[in-house]
């Protein structure tokens, strides 16, 4: 999935530019997704104006901060940016607007909102706040039945960092990560992509339960009904990536 940038990405005064450039783009309409100013600011209803003449569908509405906001973009399925303080505790009001399909979290906008320098310490791990906002959009989004998409890994040169982020973000329950560069695509997609060990798991135990009508022992473990979803997104996630 490919992200068009209407918001911070683009210089005030190539705002102009960059939506003359998405009206004349060409790219598949179910690839992309499309983030737009905020409500409220001079650039939301220009850049909805943009998007009307496209075939583009999927918005990402930053710097979203409650379901009135989300409500009149019917026309459009709405992955909903949670970043700021408003936003991230509205976020299971949020996800339960008709036009929100996913919600997503960002760390640096959260932290400007709050006047903080930075979302992460010495070590490279996030501050308690924004572990308490990924934590809040996570659980808002599992409790609407809709995907969670995991922030961004800002520094580039860190391969490794990236792909422990992103594969602890598919452990707790993330459905993707965004990324802000195409050399992070690798490490975050083989974080995704199940290992051979746990595809191999996901089969043995899910052929196991078709003999078994309830609660059984497998390979020395219980298994019910969560560890049987469990498998099963494994071997949903190995077919997507192949």
């Amino acid at each position: 999935m490919t992200i068009l940038d209407l918001e911070d990405g683009v210089a005030q005064s190539d705002k102009e530019a960059a939506r003359k450039a998405l009206v004349n783009s060409s790219l598949d309409p179910s690839q992309v997704a499309v983030r737009v100013n905020p409500v409220g600011s001079p650039d939301h209803a220009l850049d909805l104006e943009a998007l009307a003449k496209t075939s583009y569908d999927l918005v990402i509405l930053a710097k979203s901060e409650s379901a009135v906001q989300t409500a009149p973009l019917h026309s459009f399925r709405v992955i909903a940016l949670c970043e700021t303080p408003a936003g991230v505790l509205a976020a299971t009001e949020i996800a339960c607007s008709a036009p929100v399909v996913a919600l997503m979290w960002g760390a640096e906008d959260l932290m400007a909102s709050l006047g903080g320098r930075s979302s992460r310490g010495k070590d490279g791990s996030y501050r308690d706040v924004a572990r308490f906002a990924r934590s809040q959009v996570l659980l808002a989004a599992g409790a609407a039945d809709i995907p969670a998409i995991d922030g961004v890994h800002l520094d580039l040169g860190d391969e490794a960092g990236q792909w422990r982020e992103a594969l602890e973000a598919v452990e707790s329950g993330f459905a993707a990560t965004a990324c802000i560069h195409p050399s992070q695509i690798r490490a975050i997609r083989r974080a995704y992509m199940p290992t051979d060990s746990d595809i191999r798991w996901a089969m043995s135990v899910m052929d196991a339960a078709e003999n078994s009508p309830g609660v059984f022992v497998f390979g020395g473990q219980m298994v019910d009904a969560p560890v049987l979803r469990h498998a099963h997104r494994i071997l949903s996630r190995s077919r997507r990536e192949t």
